[in-house]
């Protein structure tokens, strides 16, 4: 049974998102004791996710998904960051679009430019790309991962040593305050280091279930970002933050 002062921990979790031990004993003029007994107890009934000093309505960490099952979540969230991402596209560009599923969405509307050039180590976003004659593609080879059908590893990175690129489209599993950027595989991250390396501007799509996440693999800090776009589930206090990082952050959907 869940008592009051239970409940009000998740109230405020729903609106904030995590919560504080030393914020929360302050709040209930309780011992940091009792609020880690409340916390364990609302963990276990499966109501949020114990966090070092406090606790998250989420898993802060990401695991691997296959792309597939993806593309089946946050459908609408992704296809308006889709469509705001577009707005960065003009032609003659010469631009690297990642892997991952906010990534094939955009691709598939990337359509009616002229000399547009497009560097990417996803198979699928070559596939939907080759279907518009006035884009040239350059694929990026070596290792390809079952889940991302995406290529990685030393031959990648070889071949993206020899572009330079006015922008990058970048997907992520994870953005986070202080950890900064990051993906589930160790390869991947690497890539995309990469990739940032070689591009002047850094735009990144990430729908709102990816915040105060971390990955397995780190990308970068978050001042090498340049644009991102989410979509409204994001929280007030988190886009502040990222803001204050010197951030573009664009929210789509919103009017």
């Amino acid at each position: 049974m869940i008592n009051r002062r239970q409940q009000d921990i998740l109230n405020e979790l729903e609106q904030k998102g995590y919560v504080n031990v030393v914020d929360l004993c302050e709040a209930h003029n309780v011992s940091t004791v009792t609020i880690r007994k409340d916390l364990n107890f609302l963990e276990n009934e499966k109501l949020l996710h114990r966090t070092h000093g406090g606790a998250s309505k989420k898993p802060l960490y990401a695991f691997e998904r296959n792309i597939d099952d993806k593309e089946e979540m946050q459908v609408e969230q992704k296809m308006q960051i889709a469509e705001e991402a577009l707005k960065y596209i003009s032609n003659s560009d010469y631009i690297i679009l990642g892997s991952g599923s906010n990534i094939h969405y955009l691709s598939r509307i990337i359509k009616g430019f002229h000399k547009l050039t497009v560097l990417t180590p996803s198979l699928k976003v070559s596939l939907e790309l080759c279907k518009e004659p006035s884009i040239d593609i350059i694929q990026l080879g070596g290792d390809i991962r079952d889940s991302s059908t995406s290529a990685v590893g030393p031959i990648a990175e070889a071949i993206l040593s020899q572009f330079s690129c006015n922008k990058l489209f970048l997907g992520t599993d994870g953005v986070h305050l202080e950890f900064g950027l990051s993906t589930s595989n160790a390869l991947e991250a690497h890539l995309n280091q990469a990739m940032i390396d070689v591009a002047e501007k850094v735009i990144v799509l990430a729908d709102s279930t990816k915040m105060n996440i971390r990955g397995f693999g780190k990308i970068c800090n978050l001042n090498k970002i340049d644009v991102l776009i989410t979509d409204e589930g994001i929280d007030v206090e988190t886009k502040m933050k990222l803001e204050e990082i010197g951030i573009n952050v664009v929210v789509a959907g919103k009017l």
